[in-house]
């Protein structure tokens, strides 16, 4: 966790906490974790050691309640497994018991004298200490390994000496910020018609409503609507990124702000804010949250550019400099500039992020927050929650690491990440791993599949099969991903040269059949709906941390599994799914996967059963596994551990 900052989790996550603790010499220590809730209330949990020799202890605990928690560990001299270690080995040899037992009865026998243990326990340690009193070997190896004894000393320990650490902060935020399946889309194509003289009718916010009981029903949580403000006319983009606007021609949503108002006015052609509320309602009935583009920029037009000139760049020549991304240019829109009056400039952001809450909008995805100051979003995020605790922020920062990670920690709830770009298995090992298990404590991703602005060569030429596997890997791989409206429809041509969707949407109406691409078997709808339907029935799915990798003799076939104990599921019962991936989605591979079977309680070479979530297929499975995975049929395996009666 970078330093200064709280670690963060979401309502729900079982969280690993671990510490390393030791003392000189030979005796046994124990190690507590000492949570303290928003409310104040304590609990204590007897952390486990790790891997023998490392030092290394952890607890699992799952946080249930948003707020600012605190976490401490308290190491202890563990006297009584200190004895029973001594003792059972001096058992064994034959030596010192008499010794052995007339400490272990006194060790015990003050214990049950302690008044704030269970009678029960008193008098199970009352008992113990008087058959040591007259023990030989045997009975003195019997008592120092009694499970029961065991058992009840390791809840309530028998301390020595000790130390603690001081409380860290834990800020623990609602679900939504680290559970969820995201759908984009853009307004003015919903409900779009192409008239009889060919120009294209605006779809509007009550025209898009229609579209949400598709995209609820296709088991989505977040609905993200780009920019919904006026659009400028001034340097209006034209279709494909064209420096020329035909009549007709929307313009780039990116570009904000006209004479109609900015970033806290409605596009004339979407509606009004009536018309919004209904949208955000009807979003609300269907299960869906709203999500808002918060895109920091303006267009020429904007009304900020006539009233605070100094929020943006001017040029030696006087004119106002244009935002770039070299080699890509945007004629059409002002960055703004925060170092000329940053009191001005952050209170109307603050102003305007606020008047969007009050419209009900709790989560905005932010887009290039990494070319405004790292201060200002820690000052933005912080006024915000203040308000309202349960608005959350998503960083789209394709960026380097260490600004990515750095955005993360002062207060963004979730980040766009590099898995668009990860495509082989040994680079969704890599990836997978660092987001699950090195900086999980304060960036939690979203794993969109694909965006407005990115289509990468491994959609465009991977065909129907390259969409189903990457569908299935983001899925399941972490609590939260997305896809961009399109996706199920396999639009993966692009504009040459370019990352980007050729007649990209950004720039002109997108006129879709969804109904008919589905009817017709075009459509990967039902697949995201099963996909969806998976994520709801396994709670294994809705956490991070828990992802372990497998092996395959294929560099292609991507083995991973994501296990939840049976105390932190809610139905009693343990939740395990294996995901095995053909990676390449040009071939069929076959190959045999090895699987760490112990994760989930299987002894190395037992059996046990799988079922194939996605075909209904079952088999008895080992932990090594003939598989046979054909990227044009069913690249991708999603196996559900069948408990044995």
């Amino acid at each position: 966790m970078p330093q200064g900052y709280p670690a963060k989790a979401f309502a729900g996550e079982v969280v690993p906490f671990r510490v390393v603790a030791f003392r000189e010499g030979h005796d046994r220590i124990g190690v507590h974790l000492r949570l303290t809730d928003p409310a104040g209330a304590q609990t204590l949990h007897r952390m486990t050691p790790l891997a023998d020799g490392t030092d290394r202890w952890q607890a699992e605990v799952a946080l249930d309640t948003t707020g600012t928690w605190t976490y401490g560990y308290e190491a202890f001299a563990d006297e009584f497994a200190t004895w029973a270690h001594a003792s059972a080995v001096k058992a064994g040899a034959g030596v010192d018991i008499a010794v052995m037992s007339a400490l272990g009865a006194e060790l015990l026998g003050s214990a049950a004298g302690e008044r704030d243990r269970p009678a029960a326990e008193r008098t199970l340690l009352k008992a113990a200490a008087s058959r040591l009193r007259k023990a030989d070997a045997a009975e003195l190896a019997s008592v120092a390994t009694d499970p029961s004894l065991v058992e009840a000393l390791r809840a309530r320990p028998i301390q020595g000496v000790g130390s603690t650490m001081a409380p860290l902060p834990l800020k623990v935020e609602r679900t939504e910020a680290g559970v969820g399946a995201w759908y984009e889309f853009f307004p003015r194509s919903e409900g779009a018609v192409r008239q009889k003289d060919g120009v294209v009718k605006t779809g509007t916010l009550r025209t898009a409503a229609k579209r949400l009981p598709g995209v609820a029903g296709m088991g989505f949580d977040v609905i993200y609507l780009v920019p919904i403000h006026p659009i400028g006319t001034t340097n209006r983009k034209g279709r494909n990124n064209t420096l020329r606007a035909e009549p007709g021609d929307p313009g780039s949503p990116y570009a904000i702000g006209s004479p109609d108002g900015g970033h806290d006015a409605i596009h004339p052609d979407l509606g009004t804010e009536k018309d919004f509320r209904s949208f955000v309602r009807s979003a609300r009935k269907e299960g869906l949250e709203v999500a808002l583009d918060l895109a920091l920029q303006a267009s020429p037009d904007h009304p900020w550019v006539a009233s605070h000139p100094e929020w943006f760049t001017t040029l030696p020549d006087g004119t106002i400099a244009y935002a770039e991304n070299p080699p890509k240019k945007y004629q059409d829109i002002y960055p703004l500039n925060f170092d000329n009056d940053p009191s001005g400039i952050y209170a109307e952001m603050l102003r305007v992020v606020m008047h969007w809450v009050a419209l009900g909008v709790k989560i905005f995805r932010v887009d290039n927050p990494h070319t405004k100051p790292l201060q200002f979003w820690e000052w933005l995020i912080r006024e915000v929650n203040a308000q309202d605790p349960d608005v959350i922020f998503l960083a789209e920062a394709f960026t380097r690491p260490a600004v990515m990670r750095a955005l993360a920690a002062v207060g963004f709830q979730q980040s766009y990440s590099y898995f668009t770009w990860r495509n082989t298995k040994a680079e969704l090992e890599e990836f997978l791993t660092g987001v699950a298990h090195e900086t999980s404590d304060y960036m939690r991703p979203n794993l969109f599949v694909n965006t407005h602005d990115i289509l990468t060569e491994y959609l465009q030429f991977g065909g129907r099969a390259a969409y189903r596997i990457r569908a299935c890997i983001a899925a399941t791989a972490a609590p939260v991903y997305g896809v961009y409206a399109g996706y199920e429809l396999i639009e993966n041509v692009a504009r040459p040269g370019s990352e980007e969707n050729i007649d990209n949407e950004k720039y002109e109406y997108k006129l879709r059949d969804w109904d008919g691409a589905e009817e017709r078997g075009e459509s990967l709808a039902p697949l995201l709906r099963r996909l969806n339907e998976i994520r709801g029935a396994h709670p294994a799915l809705r956490q991070l941390r828990n992802i372990s990798f497998h092996w395959s003799d294929d560099d292609a076939v991507l083995v991973y599994s994501k296990h939840l104990d049976a105390a932190f599921t809610g139905t009693g019962r343990p939740d395990t799914l294996i995901v095995v991936a053909n990676v390449d989605p040009h071939s069929v591979r076959e190959t045999t996967v090895h699987l760490d079977t112990r994760i989930w309680g299987v002894h190395p070479g037992d059996e046990f059963d799988v079922e194939d979530l996605l075909t209904g297929a079952e088999w008895t499975w080992r932990d090594h596994n003939y598989v046979r995975l054909d990227a044009f049929a069913e690249p991708v395996h999603i196996l559900r551990v069948k408990e044995r009666s």
